[in-house]
């Protein structure tokens, strides 16, 4: 039995949702050949560094690449715009792909291996990314997996409302990103009393704050010093000088960073290091400000002010694609900003902090688990797999060790 892990993306950002559940795996002795599949060299150094030392003798690290001309001329063409490489690094390894019995990915494109290129006895297992509101992450795809792990209650019941997913098909399992981010680095603002602000715009250009109103949020920081801001953007929006969109078909420039915002001594600026995707600043920030993005999510494990920017000025009011905005004031306008953070910390306590924690506690089942020991237990049972290491106690056993 061979299951593989692929992280097959420009970013990093995936790897701490489904890496943790091949350690898990390994730790437990199973008895499959788990193999971690990778695209770059970046991805690559994120693997081994969170892998805990068992890349070599536990785990097998493969990378993948560009095998054909073709796909190596096509990749030059347009990947300024498209994620060439992302897609064509299918058709040039499907040689790998056929040694695998089981496949475990956080993103949707790997459905290409049985849509196109007829691997219908490979059982890919959906480990998704994050745990958001946006309508994308339960279309009619999530239905094509064989198995889908999910964080809570929320995903799973939007998944069999709106995509079809049969119950069969779902896992619970909390949320593994939570086993082994949040504890790497802090920004370097220094820490003085001033709130702590993080600016969190998504990159999909109809949902996002940026395109619209980013450059004004940015001017509204600059302008004061009663406030920090880290401005740490979904890390795709700056990867490419052109961002596409095909859930709603949208092509946009997020443009350049101008001088001014670099040399602002309150703001800092990250547009995509390791930093984005360790929670090191949803857990810093005293105030969360974004539009789209899931981190939200990871930001409400502490319930904190928020607030919310709408420049399109969309009806989100009962749209479970919104819910997030419900924990906090929302704005469609930078020059409501200020009311807007006002009102977020003077109305946390009466009006927003239990919101917070029913939403977080829908969408995330935690326990005194590990969630990716949890998720290793349910992607070792949909395999047909004895686990003995993964084997859950009985509450009796339970009560005997802690006596």
């Amino acid at each position: 039995m061979r299951i593989g892990f692929l992280f097959n993306h420009d970013q990093i950002h995936q790897v701490a949702h489904s890496l943790p559940i091949a350690l898990a795996l390994a730790r437990s002795g199973v008895d499959a050949q788990i193999v971690v599949a990778t695209t770059n060299p970046r991805l690559s150094a994120e693997v081994i560094r969170l892998s805990e030392g068992l890349i070599g003798p536990a785990i097998q690290l493969v990378e993948l690449g560009l095998r054909r001309r073709a796909s190596r001329i096509a990749k030059g063409a347009v990947e300024a715009v498209l994620p060439a490489s992302k897609l064509l690094i299918y058709a040039d390894n499907l040689e790998f792909f056929r040694t695998l019995d089981v496949l475990v990915v956080a993103e949707k494109t790997s459905l290409i291996l049985k849509s196109r290129f007829g691997l219908a006895d490979l059982k890919i297992v959906h480990t998704r990314h994050g745990a958001g509101d946006r309508a994308i992450g339960f279309d009619k795809a999530s239905a094509g997996f064989d198995h889908v792990l999910v964080s809570g209650l929320k995903i799973r019941d939007r998944l069999i409302q709106e995509a079809g997913v049969a119950p069969s098909a779902i896992s619970i399992v909390g949320y593994p990103k939570f086993d082994v981010a949040g504890s790497a680095g802090m920004h370097p603002l220094l820490d003085d009393g001033r709130p702590v602000v993080l600016y969190n715009p998504h990159v999909s250009p109809h949902l996002s704050s940026w395109y619209a109103a980013g450059r004004k949020v940015l001017d509204w920081f600059a302008a004061r010093d009663d406030h920090h801001l880290i401005f740490a953007p979904h890390v795709m929006l700056f990867e490419r000088p052109f961002v596409l969109t095909v859930d709603k078909l949208r092509l946009a420039r997020p443009g350049r960073i101008d001088e001014r915002y670099l040399r602002a001594p309150n703001i800092h600026i990250d547009l995509g290091s390791r930093l984005s995707t360790t929670m090191a600043y949803t857990n810093r920030a005293d105030i969360y400000l974004g539009d789209a993005s899931s981190q939200v999510y990871e930001f409400l494990r502490r319930p904190r002010p928020c607030v919310f920017l709408n420049p399109h000025k969309l009806p989100w009011r009962g749209d479970p694609n919104f819910a997030h905005w419900r924990s906090g004031p929302v704005i469609e306008r930078v020059d409501e900003l200020g009311a807007a953070l006002e009102r977020s910390r003077r109305d946390h306590a009466s009006t927003y902090r239990s919101v917070q924690r029913a939403l977080f506690d829908a969408s995330f089942d935690l326990t005194d688990e590990a969630s990716s020991v949890r998720a290793a237990r349910a992607v070792a049972r949909f395999a047909g797999l004895p686990a003995p290491g993964l084997m859950k106690p009985a509450k009796d056993d339970l009560l005997v060790a802690h006596g």
